[in-house]
């Protein structure tokens, strides 16, 4: 009777297992897009144990080393990602809306079925701005966007609601941290949560883009602080799925919209700006501790990776390619370069950049260089005061401070020795036959997108040329919104 039982025992438990699989194999596929505000790839890998949730999800699933973010700015990014294509194939080429209808991963995969959620940044990655989500939480109601337990609140109730329709989900989930302002313990944001971990100066490490003074020291253990307030609302938000019992189902990608929000990195051309840190868990498909050394992936990628996972037709006109290969373990041709630019930042006239990188050179392009331009930005903050003071006395900060604000028409990068774009090459003797091979292969990739800088490019060597070129293609007037759009904006929060 025992040995009967038993064997029963195991094949009623068998054929469960069973069930639960096919059901699994057939459901639709959810979609759980984690984005980062202003988190650079950089202290991904420091020792001081800043981002657990994360480490341990990046060991669950795969983890992409050349992963960039094609226009590293919020919205202008965060558009890439929502429509696979480059700002000059939308027209979102800075803090602007879609002007003509373009397919959108949400709206996709709504038509197939999906429920749609956002928390956070909703302005910002809603590229339609007469889309409507199904479900949407932003800045207040999430403590500024800096509480992990009202993101885990709000994440359980639209799984809840998920459920309760029997309706796959695509849920986007957008921290504002590590964004400016950042957690200084002597000031804290009222609306804010305290991290779980707080930083002293003397903890952090100070990227090589940086001099190591005081002040930067000071600014980036408050950005430490962000940062591990961001892993505890990823956490947390994690644990919500896990609650929900939907996790073996859900395909979940992390990513940050770009660098951190310092000189050199956000709104800029350097790998620090767009190296972003990806990782991806789809339970049963991709291999836990899985690493993608070799292939460059980036934004524009993200929408039709999503729609080949969901089983759903990828829209003609996307400039990017499904990763889903990659997930499997597969190698791809055509991924040996990555095309990374700037054109309309907040405030100030345009500042087009575009950039080139293979695995070993990073090419740059700045048509507005000179002593008559001073770029600016809002990421600037107490580490560039340093920088200035320190300027008046240390020649080589002084040369530092003289790129970030006027920088040189071209710039060349070897990142086998450089790796965060410090030292200029492109003047090298050596460096001549890549820094052209590079050049041709930029003004194809401008030919095939229809980029409105291709002009500029072409009279490069011209400066008057180059000078007619910008201002006829980029507009002084820099809010190019519609009276529409700036109504809008203005009554949404950040």
């Amino acid at each position: 009777m025992t040995d009967w039982y038993h064997r029963l025992i195991s094949f009623v438990f068998a054929a469960l297992i069973t069930v639960s699989t096919v059901a699994t194999e057939t459901s639709p596929l959810n979609i759980l897009l984690f984005t980062a505000d202003d988190l650079g790839y950089e202290v991904m890998s420091d020792p001081l144990d800043v981002t657990p949730n994360l480490d341990k999800f990046a060991r669950e699933g795969i983890r992409f080393n050349r992963a960039h973010m094609n226009m590293p700015i919020c919205q202008p990014s965060r558009g890439i990602i929502a429509t696979g294509r480059y700002g000059q194939t939308t027209g979102m080429m800075g803090f602007f809306h879609l002007r003509e209808p373009v397919p959108t991963v949400m709206q996709t995969l709504r038509d197939h079925g999906y429920a749609t959620g956002v928390l956070g940044k909703v302005k910002h990655s809603t590229p339609d701005e007469n889309y409507q989500w199904d479900y949407a939480q932003d800045y207040r109601e999430l403590g500024a966007g800096r509480d992990p337990e009202k993101y885990h609140t709000y994440s359980v109730e639209f799984f809840n609601q998920c459920k309760k329709a029997d309706k796959p989900f695509y849920f986007m989930v957008n921290s504002h941290d590590p964004h400016r302002p950042f957690h200084d313990p002597e000031r804290p944001k009222a609306a804010a949560a305290k991290p779980s971990k707080l930083f002293k100066p003397s903890d952090i490490r100070v990227p090589s883009y940086l001099p190591d003074l005081p002040g930067v020291r000071r600014e980036i253990s408050h950005y430490y602080n962000s940062v591990r307030r961001l892993d505890d609302t990823f956490g947390r938000v994690m644990d919500a799925l896990d609650e929900s019992g939907l996790a073996q189902n859900t395909l979940v990608m992390f990513v940050s919209d770009n660098g951190s929000a310092f000189p050199f990195a956000k709104a800029n051309a350097y790998v620090p700006s767009t190296l972003t840190p990806c990782y991806m868990r789809w339970p049963g498909k991709i291999e836990p501790g899985s690493v993608d050394k070799k292939h460059f992936v980036s934004s524009i990628d993200f929408l039709p990776t999503f729609l080949e996972a969901a089983g759903v037709p990828v829209p003609k006109g996307v400039d990017g390619r499904s990763m889903v290969p990659l997930m499997r373990g597969e190698s791809m041709e055509g991924r040996d370069v990555v095309f990374t630019q700037i054109d309309y930042k907040i405030g100030g006239p345009a500042s087009p950049m575009r950039a080139i990188e293979n695995e070993r050179y990073r090419y740059i392009f700045n048509p507005w260089a000179g002593e008559d331009y001073r770029y600016r930005n809002n990421n600037e903050g107490e580490t560039m005061r340093a920088m200035e003071a320190a300027a008046d006395t240390n020649i080589a900060i002084a040369e530092r401070v003289r790129v970030y604000r006027h920088r040189d028409l071209e710039e060349f990068f070897d990142l086998t020795s450089d790796p965060d774009c410090i030292h200029n090459l492109v003047h090298s003797p050596e460096a001549k036959t890549q820094v052209d091979a590079m050049r041709l292969q930029l003004e194809e990739w401008m030919k095939k997108t229809g980029d409105p800088l291709l002009p500029a490019f072409a009279a490069r060597n011209s400066s008057l040329q180059m000078k007619e070129a910008l201002e006829k293609h980029y507009p002084k007037k820099t809010d190019l919104r519609t009276d529409q759009q700036k109504a809008k904006d203005k009554a949404r929060p950040e």
